[in-house]
């Protein structure tokens, strides 16, 4: 599976988001739906199909102990969700104020996985990380 692309959602009255129709069936069919939702540290939270989260998961569990920051934030956030038969995901309370989401949001595939971040707060990022020009790292990268 790999996800790109970016799509502008609502989160309903309950906090629930419907996964677009070109990831969904990818998502059903591959992982039957199930997938896990926890922080980053950038802002906005990580959409993982749940295989793809297993393996991420023991990857954290290893970090040494100078980045127990880092494991609280990312397995202490996690919470698995199943997809329901309307193709949509339920994001908990916590995890909503934790990053701000309001009803409109932008979903992100990012290859391996999802970002969702809150609309606003993803214009002001792009339009940042746009501003701040290429980074060095990426000097020989074609275009």
């Amino acid at each position: 599976m790999v996800f790109q692309g970016s799509s502008a959602l609502t989160l309903d009255v309950k906090g629930r988001v419907s996964i677009p129709t070109r990831h969904r069936d990818a998502l059903v069919s591959q992982v039957e739906g199930r997938l896990t939702l926890t922080r980053h540290p950038d802002g906005c939270l990580l959409v993982y199909p749940r295989s793809v989260w297993e393996i991420k998961r023991e990857q954290i569990a290893a970090f040494p102990m100078a980045a127990r920051p880092f494991q609280r934030l990312l397995l202490g956030n996690a919470q698995d969700v199943d997809m329901d038969g309307a193709g949509r995901i339920l994001v908990a309370p916590e995890l909503r104020a934790a990053v701000g989401l309001t009803r409109e949001v932008m979903l992100l595939g990012m290859g391996s996985h999802f970002e969702l971040w809150d609309a606003a707060e993803w214009a002001r990022r792009e339009a940042a990380d746009l501003a701040a020009g290429i980074p060095d790292a990426l000097a020989q990268f074609s275009f």
